[in-house]
């Protein structure tokens, strides 16, 4: 079994702001580093080091070798990942005072995928695979479709939510994950007991992850019901907290974890990674999630 993940592989430019420009605002940032995001890869890193094998599926420009070396010395197989000629898709990262973000993407050649490659990369999952989707890519419905065609099992994290994913057949997916703010564009709800009512109302066979920021995250299929505390650590960067999650508690489905401790093991690694600065420079290895958890227990 493993993970196909298609998705984006960007350069974020992270700014650390004592608060978010504000309209007509020019202000000085006291900081400046460049890191390797992207949700695609950063889902992809999160897998690897979680220790799930996974391949990357994907397309980067011709400024796109240190994205594609980053995921090949992080153990991620990079043979699905086309150049073309685009520039590689960055992101513009605000980080405040409080370790919150804001972010400005440009989708560049994230939005260059075409069928042909899509159905190479395709090609090499199996029924029962995992395919991982987000929406920083185009052709989503294709790849859920062609996806789904093979058995492959689907999980989609629908960010960041636009007009074309709220019309896309989120129902086809196994798994929803969704954050508050994804959770209200998709129901129209402000709180997370009415998301979640109306989420498994609108998708019954798909198993919804919500994640909550500070107040935990919280599961719902149609055999369960399970929420986790979010673990609290001095936060300094959030940008790829969600990222972890979603890498880790897809290498916990297929590990067989309970999902009471899955759970648990998502939120301990996402605490890891709000601690730090960065994106994927900011997502732990599974070794060091272990021994969190091991402080965590005494």
């Amino acid at each position: 079994m493993k993970v196909i993940n298609y998705g984006s592989l960007n350069w974020d430019y992270v700014y650390q702001v004592p608060h978010m420009v504000r309209e007509g605002e020019t202000l000085a940032a006291y900081g400046m580093e460049t890191f390797l995001g992207g949700k695609g890869l950063n889902q992809s890193i999160a897998l690897a080091r979680a220790g799930v094998p996974v391949l990357h599926g994907g397309c980067v420009g011709e400024d796109g070798d240190g994205l594609i070396s980053y995921l090949k010395t992080n153990g991620v197989d990079t043979s699905g990942i086309e150049k073309v000629e685009e520039k590689s898709g960055h992101t513009i990262i605000q980080v405040d005072s409080n370790g919150q973000n804001c972010i400005l993407l440009y989708g560049g050649a994230n939005q260059k995928q075409n069928i042909d490659h899509i159905k190479t990369v395709l090609n090499q999952g199996n029924s029962g695979d995992y395919l991982v989707l987000q929406n920083e890519v185009n052709e989503i419905e294709y790849i859920m479709q062609i996806g789904k065609e093979r058995g492959m099992r689907l999980v989609i994290n629908p960010s960041p939510i636009d007009p074309a994913i709220l019309k896309a057949p989120l129902g086809m997916a196994d798994y929803l994950l969704v954050n508050e703010i994804e959770g209200q564009a998709l129901t129209g709800a402000s709180e997370p007991d009415q998301m979640m009512k109306t989420l498994r109302t609108r998708y019954p066979n798909t198993a919804i992850l919500l994640t909550l920021g500070e107040e935990g995250a919280w599961y719902e299929d149609r055999k369960q019901s399970v929420r986790q505390k979010a673990i609290r650590v001095k936060a300094v960067d959030t940008t790829a907290a969600g990222d972890t999650f979603t890498g880790y508690f897809i290498a916990g489905l297929m590990e067989g974890y309970a999902m009471e401790h899955l759970l648990y093991r998502c939120a301990a690694a996402s605490a890891l990674a709000v601690s730090r600065n960065g994106a994927s420079a900011s997502i732990p290895q599974r070794e060091e999630v272990e021994t969190f958890l091991r402080s965590l227990d005494v």
